[in-house]
């Protein structure tokens, strides 16, 4: 496959051209990239404007996603998130609904910054029996259920794969957004891999209607890399604002650096990944075995994730993360139940082995007996964007009994809310601060007292 941009680069770089453009480092090395890192000029097309190089390269990984529209991100899933909503609003207006989203409690952070920008309300849907604050997506009979007692919103939010590796139904979700006349929206940033495994479970391919992915986090791709991806059941009109959506929001000076990093592995894409993935599928699924053998609990459902929940095996989290540290293991995330190991096609053979030889030879204890808080419903007492904007302060946990959260900041990492702002800090919320370690969080003002 052709990699038009790293091509138009390459030979930008063999000319030895005078650069009186942008950056100030000229083409000079300090770290080694920095011929390679250039800025928009004559010929390497524009970003958000693209009909160059960049378009043809966003056309090359549309056709491998099966998207009608793929858009570069040069600032991975949050630019996305943030340009979803946006065009969630544009929708809305555009056809006289009421302008809010629903989404699970497991959305991150960037998804209440982006309704409080846009001024989108938020509709919270919660889980039947929510395993954790991780935890706790959408399900199909909960969206239903909403959608029969609720005027009718803009767009319903869904977070799939958690940070955990579970998978939301989205087959199911897509039908009832298709049958209610709602917006599916798909925050996919944790599977771009997902269109290429065997049975493809990639948004795109089981109903979403808008989808953004974070190419770094699964793919051969430089941090920030990241798509926007429409289907073809996409409305045409907010295809026509997409670009729009993301400069509303975007930096003017995208890294050329990660454009061509996404373009590169649209030539990675159409070669031998499918086969590379599903041995590297095969390979996660053998150790995952072989480890459940050897006494780990494990949670998810990811094909290339690893979630151990090692309390059993009588460890936090992140007490056998540290342990593990001391053998240069580094994981992607731990906290006191979890601990969360990723996997790809650059994960050579001897790595697994590796990580399995470190784990097995760690001594079993004494199980862990306790369990993580599990989250509430905080009361609501005003709208994300009003608590957002408000004059706030910053108070010890402790002293927050009943005050409204005012930053998204506050997540149980990563970055998941216990209380979104706008809500009340109840009871429940102070143990879930103290249980995750969070000892400060930014409230609204009070007014002070005659």
């Amino acid at each position: 496959m052709e990699t038009p941009i790293c091509d138009f680069v390459r030979d930008y770089c063999a000319r030895d051209a005078l650069r009186l453009h942008m950056p100030g480092h000229k083409g000079r090395a300090l770290l080694g990239m920095e011929p390679l890192d250039i800025t928009e000029f004559d010929g390497a097309d524009e970003l958000y404007a693209a009909a160059g190089i960049i378009r043809q390269s966003e056309e090359n990984a549309a056709r491998l996603f099966g998207a009608a529209r793929t858009l570069y991100s040069a600032e991975g899933s949050s630019l996305c998130i943030r340009a979803m909503l946006y065009l969630a609003l544009l929708h809305a207006r555009e056809n006289g609904l009421r302008p809010a989203v629903a989404a699970g409690r497991n959305a991150h952070k960037v998804f209440l910054t982006a309704a409080a920008l846009t001024g989108l309300e938020v509709d919270w849907l919660y889980p039947e029996s929510p395993e954790s604050l991780l935890a706790c997506g959408v399900e199909p009979a909960a969206l239903e259920s909403y959608l029969d007692t609720r005027e009718r919103p803009a767009a319903v939010y869904v977070t799939s794969p958690d940070y955990l590796g579970n998978l939301a139904d989205i087959r199911a979700l897509s039908a009832v957004c298709r049958r209610r006349g709602v917006l599916l929206l798909v925050d996919n940033a944790h599977g771009a891999y997902l269109h290429f495994l065997p049975e493809p479970r990639h948004p795109l391919d089981l109903g979403a209607d808008i989808c953004c992915d974070s190419a770094h986090k699964t793919l051969p791709a430089l941090t920030g890399a990241a798509y926007l991806h429409f289907s073809e059941s996409a409305p045409a009109a907010l295809l026509e604002q997409a670009e729009n959506a993301l400069a509303v929001f975007a930096s003017t000076s995208p890294s050329y650096l990660i454009l061509q990093s996404l373009d590169a592995v649209n030539r990675v894409l159409a070669g031998d990944y499918r086969a590379r993935l599903s041995e590297t599928a095969q390979r996660t699924d053998a150790l995952k075995a072989r480890l459940k053998s050897h006494g780990f609990a494990l949670r998810g459902h990811e094909r290339t994730k690893l979630t151990l929940a090692p309390k059993s095996f009588g460890y936090t989290g992140d007490a056998l993360a540290a342990r593990l540290r001391e053998a240069d293991i580094l994981f992607e995330f731990h906290d006191p139940d979890y601990l969360v190991a990723m996997f790809t096609p650059s994960t050579v053979p001897e790595d697994f082995g590796r990580l399995e030889r470190a784990l097995c030879a760690v001594e079993r204890r004494p199980p862990i007996l306790t369990a993580p808080p599990l989250p509430g419903r905080p009361a609501r007492a005003s709208a994300p964007r009003s608590a957002m904007l408000s004059p706030i302060e910053l108070l010890p946990v402790e002293n927050c009994l009943g005050r409204v959260l005012a930053s998204a900041n506050v997540g149980c990492p990563p970055a998941i809310p216990i209380v979104a702002c706008g809500e009340r800090i109840d009871k429940n919320a102070l143990r879930c601060f103290r249980y995750y370690g969070i000892e400060t969080c930014f409230v609204v003002k009070e007014p002070p007292e005659k």
